[in-house]
């Protein structure tokens, strides 16, 4: 059975990892006879944001990996104790914490940088060969994983567009339903929420990730 590493970045689509993206996420691989190992940093959230106000909470601080307990049902381990030789697969649901938290990419722009374990781990993925899955905002990033010849989607917003591809890359419009394959670096992504008006609109394009990344896995 191939096992999936699933890099969480919090809990929340504002200051963490989108919910439906992640469940739906850990719902396709379930469904496709695979199973998962969800992971994130053990580190403190950039920020705090009340959902029901969208407000900063000024005085809260949260950590990244407690927080996604609550989404992995407290099955979840530290991101710097994983292996990369233990798993088939990488895929990273969006969520503004992969923004925030898994690099600074909502702070800094093209100058950011990615998290140490984050980059670790998925590096070594990727420099085994394994394919790695990206959702939502986090393709941003993909050039700073892979390189300048990576080819990544964050659906058609042209402000993100820009910025990420700052730090290198090609960007490729992509409909909400539909995946980004760069086949030579084996790098999916897909929109989802950079475009979904609903959760199924948002899964279309998720179960498809996720089709492609256990089929290249």
């Amino acid at each position: 059975m191939k096992k999936i590493a699933v890099i969480l970045s919090g809990c929340g689509v504002y200051d963490g990892s989108e919910i439906y993206e992640s469940v739906l996420t850990l719902l396709e691989i379930a469904k496709n006879g695979a199973e998962y190992q969800c992971m994130a940093p053990n580190i403190e959230q950039f920020h705090v944001i009340n959902h029901l106000s969208g407000d900063i909470a000024e005085n809260e601080k949260r950590n990244v990996l407690t927080e996604a307990a609550r989404l992995a049902r407290g099955d979840i381990i530290d991101l710097a104790t994983a292996k990369a030789e233990d798993y088939d697969a990488l895929i990273i649901p969006g969520g503004f914490g992969a923004a925030k938290n898994l690099s600074d990419f909502a702070i800094n722009g093209s100058n950011c940088q990615v998290n140490g374990d984050v980059a670790a781990f998925t590096q070594a993925m990727h420099k085994a060969g394994k394919p790695v899955g990206l959702i939502c905002i986090t393709p941003a990033i993909s050039p700073l994983l892979f390189g300048n010849t990576v080819k990544f989607t964050l659906g058609n917003d042209i402000d993100t567009i820009q910025t990420a591809e700052a730090m290198g890359g090609t960007h490729i419009n992509c409909a909400v339903n539909d995946i980004v394959v760069d086949e030579t670096l084996k790098v999916v992504t897909t929109p989802a929420y950079m475009l979904a008006g609903s959760i199924t609109e948002a899964a279309a394009g998720i179960e498809k990730l996720v089709k492609k990344v256990l089929l290249l896995a």
